[in-house]
């Protein structure tokens, strides 16, 4: 167990590269395990996530190997199509691997999957699409059962809503699947256009359209390619977050700008200045914010629900009062008590956060209970006056590269020490 010291009200100032994208890493991983050869991933983020993915390939009877950034997948003796409710457990997006043990195996054993706990997120979707593929689902308590009954035929699904996780789990069950297969209401987020541009090195046949729609047509196998992740895009709006909270001048290189267009506008109207190019953004910040007065998070390409907590963070000490609406998770103002404890005055209606800005947060121990929000933690201690103590560590590293090390390259007084007591 180890703990986030930080000392605030520093500028940040240099050059920082993104890191590859979590929510693009896993499915990806998952895809794996439809190959029949080799898969080497480029652009790979050390995370914690990705280490709990990798043992559930592993598990399988996958050969995997890293070498910095590159992950090699060796997936052509998988041996088991069941993962054990541990292993499960140690990540939400471990649900990913369904689909392809259903394409891969025909059947398969998965246990409910862990995660944040940010609100209910029912894998109904999930199972209502498998069915309709053709594939029978047995409840065994804790555990769900799968199994293709005769075999996996194309269809026309419609998502009553965009869910990420569905969208992937069709993807991966259908490209093996006879005849075409259609997903109307689909997610539209990169992460989903990054799994089809692997999948479609690998021989399958995906096409994504530009309104919600993506039609894959089944193929028979699938082969060896080599793909590089794209750059994650919430990582790149926290440490964004952070730049405007506190003062500075930083360009973040390897960032694909087109990802966060929705967000963009909200870092101006607080007062600071962009300059965006398509792979990297530079933003300037004096620290002294305005108020942005209505932010709602919906389904891409709309404002990010991953990026909300960070993002309130920020506007704690923006002059004047500003409000966000989360469209898309129940619990995921978990963080707003903490930052309270810091001075914040954030009121929280429901689905509502009214930020009143104060002049300055200060320090306090403070406990990340999920991932986002852990984020938010760090961004309002870089601002805050005195010293920040951040526990909860867990959360952080399951998507978030050496988060310390990446901000002291920017001149944070920010270190990684051993939990005292």
């Amino acid at each position: 167990m180890s703990e986030i010291i930080v000392k605030g009200t520093k500028k940040l100032e240099g050059v920082l590269p993104v890191q590859g994208s979590k929510n693009s890493s896993l499915p990806i991983l998952a895809a794996c395990v439809l190959v029949d050869g080799v898969s080497v991933l480029h652009n790979c983020p050390f995370l914690s996530d990705v280490d709990a993915a990798v043992r559930i390939l592993e598990h399988l009877g996958c050969v995997v190997t890293r070498d910095g950034h590159t992950l090699t997948v060796d997936s052509r003796s998988i041996s088991c199509c069941n993962i054990p409710e541990n292993l499960m457990r140690e990540m939400r997006s471990s649900i990913v691997f369904l689909g392809s043990l259903v394409s891969r195996c025909k059947k398969a054993r998965l246990f409910t999957p862990g995660g944040c706990e940010i609100g209910l997120r029912p894998i109904d979707l999930h199972l209502s699409a498998l069915r309709s593929l053709g594939v029978s689902i047995e409840d065994e308590g804790s555990a769900l059962g799968f199994e293709v009954r005769e075999k996996l035929e194309g269809t026309v699904i419609s998502l009553s809503f965009p869910s990420v996780g569905a969208t992937e789990n069709i993807m991966l069950a259908s490209v093996f699947a006879e005849g075409r297969t259609t997903v109307l209401n689909a997610a539209r987020e990169p992460e989903i256009l990054d799994l089809a541009a692997f999948l479609n090195k690998c021989g399958c046949k995906i096409f994504v359209g530009s309104q919600g729609t993506i039609v894959i047509d089944g193929v028979k196998k699938a082969h060896s390619c080599e793909h590089t992740i794209i750059p994650d895009r919430i990582v790149a709006l926290t440490y964004m977050s952070a730049v405007a909270c506190c003062g500075g001048d930083v360009l973040f290189q390897k960032a694909d700008t087109s990802h966060f267009l929705s967000v963009t506008g909200v870092f101006e109207a607080a007062g600071c200045r962009l300059e965006t190019k398509k792979d990297s953004v530079r933003i300037v910040s004096s620290g002294k914010l305005k108020a942005v007065r209505d932010i709602r998070t919906l389904p891409y390409p709309g404002f990010p629900t991953d990026a909300q907590a960070p993002i309130s963070a920020m506007l704690c000490t923006a002059e004047g009062t500003s409000v966000i609406v989360e469209n898309i998770f129940e619990s995921r103002f978990n963080h707003v008590g903490e930052l309270v404890r810091m001075g914040a005055r954030i009121k929280v209606e429901g689905r509502v956060a009214i930020i009143d800005g104060v002049k300055a947060l200060h320090g306090a121990h403070v406990r990340a209970v999920d991932l986002r929000g852990g984020s938010a933690l760090v961004v309002a201690a870089l601002g805050a006056r005195g010293k920040t103590v951040i526990s909860g560590l867990k959360h952080i590293d399951r998507g978030y590269e050496r988060i310390e090390e990446c901000l002291q390259s920017l001149g944070a007084q920010i270190e990684r020490s051993a939990e005292s007591g």
